[in-house]
């Protein structure tokens, strides 16, 4: 798969506030693929997706005068067998690349199964993961 449009952004951790944003962005048409969301110090989740659509996503994001961060992340379909993870990292980590975070979604298209990366060089990352998804 290419690489994919990453939003992350902080909520406060508070009732709604996640329930608002996923309804801003359902209201517009737009599908999650992939979604993470984390604790931080003090009041606020950290919370990154991947959208069917990021260029809604982030007017979208934009009207709700939300304070955001896009990247590129790179994404790989998984087979859903034991080693497929395992497969993809150990590319990775022959290639030299870290990986910072991921975490899961599924392929808007096929229904398959993906891990998004958050790496430093997503375009190299989503290169060397094509192979492994191919030779899967």
């Amino acid at each position: 798969m290419p690489t994919l449009k990453e939003f992350a952004i902080h909520l406060e951790d508070r009732p709604g506030t996640l329930a608002k944003l996923t309804k801003a962005l359902t209201d517009k048409g737009v599908n999650i693929l992939g979604f993470q969301s984390t604790p931080m110090e003090g009041k606020n989740s950290q919370v990154r997706f991947v959208a069917d659509n990021p260029a809604t996503a982030k007017s979208v994001l934009d009207l709700e005068h939300m304070i955001y961060k896009e990247s590129e992340v790179a994404v790989v379909r998984v087979p859903h067998h034991p080693g497929g993870l395992a497969r993809a990292a150990s590319q990775l980590a022959d290639a030299n690349i870290n990986i910072d975070y991921s975490y899961c979604g599924v392929d808007a298209n096929t229904n398959t199964p993906v891990v998004v990366f958050g790496v430093a060089e997503a375009a190299r990352a989503a290169s060397i993961l094509d192979k492994v998804a191919a030779a899967a």
